[in-house]
């Protein structure tokens, strides 16, 4: 009798759970990428193949790192329209430094240093000019893509290295190299946000900056730190997409800065502040990949694609409202 009395109060709070609209909230991006594994793999059967799956993990990991960043920056209830044009001033350093002989290991330090001075200054503009996050880097956006286009005089730089294509192309299975380090760096970033008193600081700053300073916290400190961490992954990003595409590209793709916000908000990262996550930002990359990646095998027109998936995150805003 006891037995079954706690087995009718378990079926009752799970179905109390599946009825509160914050439950769904917080594993929005599972659901969501649960979903669209089975029925793109019922449209299309090649949508799970191994090959397609490892496409799918190399596309995700630039998306990831830049998420990560950005999850830092969202966490303290701020954000960088930035990071897209800090990816492509990085990329351009680094092929504008291959290019002149420096070599692959300095061309890729000068590569992430040019991205992490532009999230230095970010944060040292945001926090001690004390101006808002979203006008300062609407600024470093348009100067990073600037500087990037005079540097490369608007042209793109071809690299061809071997260790490059092996860590576009080589990996461990199905798990290319590039991926293993966006694994890698979601991991360190959990370890941080998690498990370190920066981390419970940089919350702390993003849900009661005041009651931070009270006791005794540098908000201004944490935010010239999270923008930092956003540039310097914005500047492995672009190691990653070079790459990728074997080219430093002057032009900045904004699809990198719309998607690394989607795939926050995705992911139930609060954009008040004070709340984070990485695995839930990890999973609502993988989600906006598969669904364009799943759109393309049926044949979806490439001019639908931006439609989805602005639906899937406006979606995701409004179950926002509803997180614990």
């Amino acid at each position: 009798m006891a037995n079954a009395t706690l087995a009718a109060g378990d079926r009752e709070a799970w179905s109390a759970r599946l009825k509160d609209l914050g439950f769904w909230a917080e594993w929005a991006a599972l659901v969501g990428l649960v979903v669209l594994v089975i029925v793109f793999q019922a449209l299309n059967p090649t949508f799970l193949s191994a090959g397609n799956i490892a496409s799918m993990l190399v596309a995700a990991a630039i998306l990831i790192i830049l998420a990560v960043g950005q999850t830092f920056v969202i966490a303290t209830a701020g954000i960088d329209l930035s990071i897209a044009s800090t990816m492509t001033l990085g990329a351009v350093a680094f092929g504008q430094a291959y290019a002149a002989g420096w070599g692959l290991p300095l061309s890729c330090l000068l590569g992430i240093v040019a991205s992490a001075l532009v999230g230095v200054a970010n944060g040292v503009i945001i926090a001690r000019g004390k101006i808002t996050d979203f006008i300062v880097t609407l600024g470093t956006l348009s100067a990073a893509s600037g500087l990037a286009l005079i540097l490369a005089d608007g042209k793109p730089v071809t690299i061809i290295d071997p260790v490059l294509l092996g860590l576009s192309t080589g990996g461990l299975g199905i798990f290319g190299w590039s991926f293993v380090i966006a694994v890698v760096v979601a991991l360190v970033a959990h370890v941080m946000l998690f498990h370190t008193r920066f981390g419970t600081h940089l919350l702390a700053t993003g849900g009661a900056p005041e009651s931070a300073t009270a006791m005794g916290i540098s908000t201004e400190r944490i935010k010239i730190a999270v923008y930092t961490i956003s540039g310097t992954l914005a500047g492995l990003g672009a190691i990653l997409l070079v790459a990728r595409i074997g080219a430093a590209e002057p032009a900045a793709n904004t699809s990198f800065l719309l998607n690394s916000v989607a795939a926050v908000v995705l992911g139930g990262v609060s954009l008040f502040g004070g709340r984070g996550t990485i695995i839930g930002p990890f999973i609502g990359a993988m989600l906006l990949v598969a669904l364009v990646n799943g759109l393309t095998l049926l044949g979806v027109s490439q001019f639908y694609q931006p439609l989805a998936v602005g639906i899937v995150v406006v979606l995701a805003a409004l179950l926002t409202r509803f997180q614990r």
